[in-house]
């Protein structure tokens, strides 16, 4: 199997960027972060607790936009997708949208 360049792991859009100044495992450390909440959310989904599925999955959403401005692709994989920049705003977009829906909708009964 052919060796690969150095640079065909990263995310083409982010080859001029400056590497992130935290250290690796610090970043290593806030996509663990990311995916223990991710995980949390589906436990709350499978268990029928959509409120705060939404609510979980919103503010993770919104933790990788910080991990996204802050982090370097490689790190990230497939995490980032588009430009810093985009990926970021998207993440905090979708995720404030799902944070707000979750908070905003009154419970049925409780």
């Amino acid at each position: 199997m052919p060796e690969l360049p150095a640079h065909a792991l990263g995310n083409p859009h982010d080859a001029d960027l400056k590497p992130s100044v935290l250290p690796r495992f610090m970043q290593l450390l806030g996509v663990g972060v990311f995916l223990l909440s991710f995980v949390v959310a589906s436990v709350f989904a499978l268990t029928e607790h959509w409120r705060r599925a939404t609510f979980t999955l919103g503010a993770a959403m919104m933790w990788l936009a910080v991990l996204r401005v802050s982090c370097d692709s490689k790190i990230l994989g497939i995490l980032s997708v588009r430009s810093r920049r985009f990926d970021a705003l998207f993440n905090l977009l979708l995720g404030g949208g799902l944070v707000f829906l979750s908070s905003s909708i009154d419970s049925l009964g409780s």
